[in-house]
């Protein structure tokens, strides 16, 4: 039987993470690479760098240098265009609706929670406040989405 480690190092996410803060993302990335999850993380840090990323267009159109995302990382408050104006785009667009979007947010309120899932958010998660707990929540969410959830294929 294999082991946790050898799962998850055998199929690498692709996560983009869309969030304006560079604490955040630098903690993310330090918090993923401590958990041992193989994954490759990319960064946009608002709604509108978002959908031009996962649609490939402007600075994004090298999907070499900017694959297609397993899952996105998703911080609801965000300039230029908020996560939830960028998650109702996503879910009401044909060719993206299928990405899995996880909102990885400060925000506690229930109303974020519950508009959050009515746009088609997969899951809803507070940000831990602590680094361990950050490990902790990073490891566990790349544990479900390398051993135990599909994942569509995207070109």
């Amino acid at each position: 039987m294999k082991t946790d480690v050898e799962i998850l190092e055998k199929t690498p996410l692709k996560i983009l993470m869309a969030d304006d803060d560079d604490d955040d993302k630098l903690l993310t990335k330090d918090a993923l690479a401590e958990s041992r999850v193989l994954n490759e993380l990319y960064f946009v840090s608002n709604g509108v760098e978002l959908l031009d990323y996962l649609k490939g267009t402007g600075e994004y159109a090298d999907r070499e240098k900017y694959p297609y995302p397993s899952i996105v990382l998703l911080d609801l408050n965000m300039p230029k265009m908020d996560g939830r104006e960028a998650l109702a785009s996503i879910k009401a667009d044909e060719k993206l609706r299928s990405i899995p979007v996880v909102i990885l947010t400060t925000s506690k309120a229930e109303e974020d929670m519950i508009k959050g899932y009515n746009l088609g958010a997969a899951s809803y998660i507070t940000k831990p406040v602590t680094f361990d707990a950050l490990v902790e929540l990073m490891t566990t969410v790349g544990k479900y989405w390398v051993e135990f959830v599909e994942l569509p294929q995207h070109r």
